[in-house]
């Protein structure tokens, strides 16, 4: 099969790098790719969002698959141009993105069909935020209605920075449009977990579960950013909790879109907060594979990811697929530019990374890299690189991806110390021993 898989981050490189494993890959392209891509993958001049162009490209070369890595291209319509032309693709049409591509719409969807959310007020005005904020009281989470990749979200916990939310939600705008509606939402502590699914419509398939970290800095300080690393398995989440994810979100959210005329074919990413260990609520829906969380995950899969992303493409899973994983942990840490993610310097050389690579059982992959002068390569984007590791338990992996990324060097390069810290507790307090 011909592959098109529609991206330029660490989550489309891991894609990629599982994909090339699948005896049923005979060619691969990516657009626009990235230069660890290049080495799996025929990459293209064509960016991400360009609907009609990466439509047109996709027939003229007879893609067999067509899979779309971040949001945009999914709410701008990318799936729907492609199956005008009777193009498979994996990833929602236009109205099942609307799960991820607004949250007013996602959080009234989950009031209307009974699913587990935090209450929330939308907001137009700073004076409809403020009597919000009366009303569910701090601490509180300020949310924008559309995207802002992953930064659009800010945790209030006291009077100050609620003042300071209202500044930069309302008086300077510091979302554009994706602001003109805010959520301010009730605020519920608890873990954060990352639970994905490929659904064909109807079949939910479960993948192993993940944990992100979003904040920039140790001890979960600074501002949200796109994802500092991620691990898998979550370790918070046990299997009874996971079957109520099914039952009490997973399948009710699938049967609501039908019901809504949306049905939902590709990857359903649902946010979690999981209250005292045992009662999850969504956060939030994504319509895509996480990233970093696909990292830690897609390198303990052990069977071929390719027929799962054609059966929900076809809106028909195979009965007899089951994910089989490895009986390893995965752990992810980003590195990230200097000022991240704030503004940052791009063109900073990049070394090291083929010395990481060399250890047994690490994956380095690319985010924002770029080919400079005589080819070498630098930094182009504010997540550089994911350098992931597997290995029979979560703190050995960990202790990989922490010793490969210190052979990685570039100017300003930062990386959380603490991913998995707490699961390291946990599994302490469970079996005496990190190792499990």
């Amino acid at each position: 099969m011909r592959i098109l898989i529609i991206g330029s981050g660490g989550r489309e490189h891991a894609l990629a790098w599982k994909l090339a494993q699948s005896p049923g890959v005979t060619e691969m392209f990516c657009a626009p790719g990235n230069p660890g891509i290049a080495s799996l993958a025929t990459c293209l001049p064509i960016g991400a969002s360009d609907t009609v162009e990466l439509a047109d490209f996709a027939e003229k070369m007879k893609v067999d698959l067509t899979v779309v890595g971040p949001e945009l291209p999914l709410t701008l319509g990318l799936a729907d141009e492609l199956a005008k032309r009777q193009l498979p693709v994996f990833g929602p049409n236009k109205l099942a993105a609307e799960l991820e591509g607004s949250k007013v719409f996602s959080k009234s969807f989950m009031k209307k069909y009974g699913i587990p959310t935090a209450d929330a007020e939308v907001c137009v005005t700073r004076k409809e935020a403020e009597s919000a904020l009366r009303k569910i009281g701090i601490p509180c989470v300020f949310k924008v209605d559309g995207l802002a990749s992953g930064k659009g979200v800010v945790v209030v916990q006291s009077a100050e920075e609620a003042e300071r939310a209202l500044k930069l939600f309302f008086d300077e705008r510091l979302f554009g449009s994706a602001g003109d509606r805010v959520l301010v939402e009730q605020f519920i502590a608890g873990e954060e977990i990352s639970f994905m699914v490929l659904c064909d419509g109807e079949r939910a398939i479960p993948l192993a579960t993940a944990k992100d970290f979003k904040r920039v800095f140790d001890g979960d300080r600074g501002p949200n950013t796109g994802g500092m690393g991620s691990h898998s398995p979550s370790v918070h989440l046990d299997a009874p909790t996971s079957r109520d994810v099914l039952t009490d979100i997973v399948h009710p959210t699938l049967r609501g879109m039908a019901a809504e005329g949306r049905p939902f074919r590709g990857v359903l990413f649902v946010g979690l907060m999981l209250e005292r260990g045992v009662n999850p609520y969504v956060l939030e829906y994504n319509v895509r594979f996480g990233d970093p969380e696909t990292q830690s995950v897609l390198i303990r899969m052990e069977d071929d990811l390719l027929p799962y992303l054609v059966g929900a493409a076809r809106g028909a899973f195979d009965p007899e697929l089951r994910p089989v994983w490895k009986k390893e942990a995965g752990a992810c840490l980003v590195l990230t530019a200097e000022g991240y993610p704030g503004p940052f310097e791009k063109g900073r050389p990049i070394t090291g990374v083929e010395e990481a690579e060399a250890d047994e059982g690490v994956f380095v992959f690319h985010s924002g890299t770029a080919r400079g002068p005589e080819g070498k390569l630098v930094t182009s984007g504010g997540r550089v690189l994911g350098v992931c590791a597997r290995a029979k338990g979560l703190s050995t992996a960990i202790r990989k991806a922490k010793n490969a990324a210190a052979k990685i060097s570039f100017e300003g390069k930062h990386h959380r110390t603490d991913i998995g810290s707490r699961a390291m507790e946990l599994l302490l307090e469970r079996t005496g021993s990190g190792l499990s």
